[in-house]
């Protein structure tokens, strides 16, 4: 099958086309952005790449055209597909007809930690031998790639990020209603996509739906400490069910210890010790997830727990790009304010009192530029000793001064990058950890820092 893939260059697509060449398919597709690091990506895998969005692209005569979310009506191409009633799918049903058919699918779904969990997971049955597929929203270290058909050799599993954003422009139902999960982790539930979700019951409906696709054979596993998640399970479910968190009578639970490693205790009994470098609650908190999901599928807790013991964590979650004059720069996807918080709070954790943050953050989300959490940023930031943020009234739609004045005097705005380099570097000393935020490219200002740092 030719399959012509509409906003190819996106991660969620991106893993597609790579998952559809795997799998036998010709592959061809446009974005209105084809540029490094995807481009190269998907064109080192032999996949034509076509700049912009021309209705001319008709001609290519693929059997089916794959839509990413992000396009919507009154894009040419759009137009001519409809007005000449070509066949079409949206990105997440394709995978699940042709990609996630007769798997045992494991999907990770969660307002926070999706990439991190579902790169624990995929990693946990990598080592315990069941060479699994996946498709993940980041890059996992212990593979270097974000997506694939399976291992060294074909596999019944595939783990998923299951996300709850949109399917497409015709599909109104969140993506991982389309995965049809026998192992659904319900990581956590926050009000998140102001720009398609009105409230926070929204969300919970959808996640409801997710609910309604786990067969009574499979599993859900469950953060018991969420609210939102109770509300969701009230409304039915019929799946066999394990939980998680710190709250009374959750089937799995942890002792931390100095230094990040922690106890993993299920229904009362300690089944072992997870030492690793990842830092904050909120990791932990994930790796009994990944682990009771795992477990679902066959694999022993003791082994999962020395797979972590492994686990080389995720591109861009608390990665340090680079360390000059003593001061670390650090790359962190965390863009909502709850997920700003968990950064902050874990690198403060694993450095205790020995240097400061200089906190460095683009809100560029859609939540955020229409202003829903701006007044949850100055609580988020309350760990850092400085707080840098970027972003025009312009850009955003309200102002980012205003909106850290709570902070005082350790807050500073910019709408000029450079400045706000300049700043930081004046600012820095010894001893810091310069911790950037973004859920995109912040205009390369890690490497601008690094390069300013150099004596």
């Amino acid at each position: 099958m030719h399959i012509h893939i509409l906003g190819i260059c996106g991660t969620f697509m991106g893993g597609l086309a790579v998952l559809a060449k795997e799998a036998g398919h010709r592959v061809t597709g446009c974005d209105a952005n084809v540029y490094p690091p995807m481009s190269t990506q998907l064109e080192a895998q032999g996949i034509e790449l076509i700049q912009g969005y021309g209705p001319e692209q008709v001609s290519l005569n693929p059997d089916l055209y794959v839509i990413g979310n992000v396009m919507t009506r009154g894009n040419p191409l759009i137009e001519e597909i409809l007005n000449r009633g070509l066949p079409y799918v949206s990105g997440p049903q394709w995978i699940g007809e042709h990609i996630l058919r007769d798997k045992w699918v494991l999907a990770v779904a969660g307002t926070h930690g999706k990439t991190t969990t579902t790169s624990m997971l995929a990693w946990i049955l990598e080592d315990a031998g069941y060479a699994p597929g996946f498709l993940i929203g980041g890059v996992p270290m212990n593979f270097g790639i974000s997506a694939r058909l399976h291992g060294d050799k074909p596999s019944d599993f595939f783990v998923i990020e299951a996300d709850e954003y949109d399917t497409a422009f015709f599909d109104k139902r969140s993506k991982f209603v389309h995965y049809h999960a026998k192992t659904a982790v319900l990581n956590n539930l926050e009000y998140d996509h102001a720009d398609i979700f009105p409230d926070i019951g929204a969300i919970e409906t959808q996640f409801h739906h997710l609910v309604r696709t786990v067969p009574g054979v499979g599993r859900l596993v469950v953060n018991g400490d969420e609210a939102s998640l109770a509300r969701v399970l009230k409304r039915g479910c019929w799946s066999e069910k394990e939980s998680f968190g710190i709250s009374e009578g959750v089937n799995w639970s942890l002792v931390e210890h100095q230094g990040g490693s922690f106890d993993v205790v299920f229904n009362g009994d300690v089944q072992g010790t997870v030492h690793w470098e990842l830092t904050g609650h909120h990791n932990r908190s994930n790796a009994l997830a990944a682990i009771a999901a795992a477990r679902h599928v066959g694999v022993p807790t003791s082994q999962a727990i020395a797979s972590l013991s492994r686990f080389q964590s995720v591109k861009r979650r608390m990665e340090v790009r680079g360390t000059v004059n003593n001061i670390t720069v650090y790359d962190d996807f965390a863009h909502h304010p709850t997920a700003i918080a968990t950064t902050v709070g874990g690198l403060r954790q694993k450095i205790g009192t020995s240097g400061r943050i200089l906190a460095v953050l683009e809100p560029r989300s859609n939540t955020m530029k229409l202003g829903a959490m701006k007044d949850a940023l100055p609580g988020s930031l309350k760990d850092a000793d400085l707080v840098f943020g970027f972003g025009s009234q312009q850009a955003l739609g309200w102002s980012l001064a205003d909106a850290l004045k709570p902070l005082g005097a350790i807050a500073h705005s910019f709408d000029q990058l450079d400045y706000m380099v300049q700043a930081i570097v004046q600012a820095a000393q010894p001893g810091d950890h310069i911790l950037v935020m973004s859920n995109g490219g912040f205009g390369g200002v890690h490497q601008k820092l690094l390069d300013a740092l150099a004596p």
